[in-house]
């Protein structure tokens, strides 16, 4: 029987220049609230480059950032999203990110030891607003169970 993980991916559009005195707060917290994920229960990958972090990814425009991660199911990413520091940096997301208007983050089952790709998941977050929540692309609102074989 094969062993799924949760992927996960969100996207956020720069209100200004990530090297602005503007993102000054959310640049200085990115370690400490990456390093708290890779800490976290349940966490197994997470998207970076060689600065550690993911925002130098810009596969949608330059104004537009990507996160990426896998994690044990959604009850581990869920507690590290909602209940740990990296909610203290959600509650500010109004002061640097653009409000969207379609959705902005999506999760799916991967099979375990597989790396998603970004292409893979732009795939999944365009599924996602084409046909709303589903087993192939889900929401925390809409969850979907691991697949059964």
């Amino acid at each position: 029987m094969t062993e799924y993980h949760l992927a996960q991916l969100n996207i956020a559009t720069l209100k200004e220049p990530l090297d602005s005195p503007a993102f000054a707060d959310f640049v200085a917290n990115l370690d400490r609230i990456n390093a708290l994920a890779e800490t976290s229960d349940g966490y197994i990958w997470r998207l970076k480059s060689d600065d550690n972090n993911a925002t130098s990814f810009r596969p949608l425009d330059e104004n537009t950032i990507v996160n990426m991660s896998v994690w044990r199911d959604i009850k581990s990413l869920n507690e590290y999203v909602y209940r740990s520091a990296h909610t203290d940096i959600m509650r500010r997301r109004k002061e640097w990110f653009e409000r969207m208007k379609e959705a902005f983050m999506v999760l799916w089952w991967i099979p375990a030891g597989h790396q998603p790709t970004i292409d893979e998941a732009l795939k999944k977050l365009e599924l996602l607003r084409q046909a709303g929540a589903g087993p192939e692309a889900f929401t925390f609102r809409n969850p979907f169970s691991k697949p059964v074989e």
